[in-house]
């Protein structure tokens, strides 16, 4: 039996340099953005376990006596690799959760990946308790920051840590605590398989950054934590854009074939921008002053125009870097680009009334806009006491 009530919480994620080069082999930086998806977990009523999303409509409670059924039934056919194809496509486990094969909708894939995860780390580890589990998000969902990876963290971190596999190392009396190295390695494995249940593909990226913060390096599926990192203030802004990744990926390889040329410069280009600035990170205090911020700012403004080259701006990102420009602040696409979100650098020495100004002008643009912080720290158990009143009034409400 689970005695505790406690939260888990995971970050987003943003691209500083590299989108799209990256899936040509080079340098991409990927950085922890302080929008995070909070999983709340308590004692549940004996012998049920309940799960709710609602952010994606989910509210579900199961049994914990079928749950076990269902684990023995599935138990024949492998566990690992076999396990995941089997809860993607058996249809035992569509049928226990009432999803039609095939379903790609945000809460059929939520839950899913949920069920996987809950069988596979009880099949390893022992039994989930009975108990309730409450996710909520700061982040929006389908923006390309993180969100369901940062599901997927929370829940790998709280299943783990209820079944025994990993420590809860929260002492009477903390706010906040940490996994060690090595339960975070194995927090960031389960989070990838569950980040395939409702991806099919994932690099990966979104999950590392989700459990281990700060930034990351990310080169031919080789991902390296950036050894130090500062928090740099940022606007975020969703121009709220629909744009399909897979259709912006093929224009860009599309414009390489055609004028390789002229194209393969600009890639070589960005990949430098991506080490250059994992160099000036990693040379930053860890509370820069604003003599730190005019090179970052100037990368920003060069790749941003990189970006409109390989064909990925739309008007919606020239206008948001428009507005901040009138702020005198600089700007970049983050992301798949087509729309979506853009980052905006926010240097120390910015007055509140500049970022205020920033943000009602890119809010009449029809825009959403958060002021946040990037190098945030991954994912981090908490006391429920300890949360801010905007995260307890959620979970309270949700």
């Amino acid at each position: 039996m689970w005695e505790r009530e406690l939260a888990v919480s995971a970050p987003g994620k943003v691209i500083l340099h590299g989108e799209h080069a990256v899936v040509l082999g080079k340098v991409a930086l990927a950085v922890a953005l302080d929008l995070r998806t909070f999983l709340r977990l308590r004692p549940g009523a004996e012998g049920r376990l309940s799960v709710s999303l609602p952010g994606v409509g989910v509210r579900r409670s199961w049994d914990t006596p079928d749950l076990r059924a269902l684990r023995g039934r599935i138990a024949g056919k492998g566990r690992g690799e076999k396990l995941l194809l089997w809860v993607s496509e058996g249809h035992s486990v569509l049928e226990f959760a009432g999803i039609a094969a095939g379903a790609s909708a945000p809460e059929s894939l939520a839950t899913l990946a949920f069920l996987y995860m809950c069988l596979a780390i009880s099949a390893k580890y022992g039994d989930v308790p009975s108990m309730d589990i409450l996710v909520w998000s700061e982040l929006p969902t389908g923006a390309g920051l993180g969100s369901s990876a940062a599901y997927a963290v929370c829940l790998a971190a709280a299943l783990l840590m209820v079944c025994g596999a990993i420590s809860c190392p929260l002492q009477e009396g903390e706010s906040t605590a940490r996994w060690t190295e090595e339960e975070l390695t194995l927090i960031n494995s389960w989070a990838f398989r569950g980040e395939r249940v409702i991806h099919g593909n994932p690099s990966g990226v979104d999950n590392a950054v989700g459990t281990w913060g700060g930034a990351l390096r990310y080169q031919a599926g080789k991902i390296t934590p950036l050894k130090r990192v500062p928090t740099l203030r940022i606007l975020l802004t969703n121009t709220k854009v629909p744009r399909s990744t897979k259709v912006l990926v093929a224009g860009v390889k599309e414009k390489i074939l055609k004028f390789p040329a002229i194209m393969n410069p600009v890639l070589d280009s960005i990949d430098a921008i991506s080490q250059e600035c994992q160099s000036v990170l990693e040379a930053m205090p860890a509370n820069p002053s604003p003599e730190h911020y005019p090179v970052l700012e100037e990368f920003f403004d060069i790749n941003q125009h990189h970006l409109n080259v390989l064909g990925v701006g739309h008007p919606s990102l020239d206008r948001l870097c428009q507005v901040t420009a009138s702020h005198s602040l600089h700007s970049k696409l983050t992301g798949a680009g087509g729309g979506g979100c853009g980052i905006t650098l926010l240097p120390p020495d910015t007055s509140p009334l500049a970022v205020e100004a920033a943000k009602q002008d890119l809010c009449a643009c029809g825009f959403e806009c958060w002021e946040t912080k990037i190098g945030a720290p991954g994912v981090t158990l908490h006391s429920c006491s300890s949360l801010s009143a905007q995260v307890l009034h959620a979970l309270a409400q949700s």
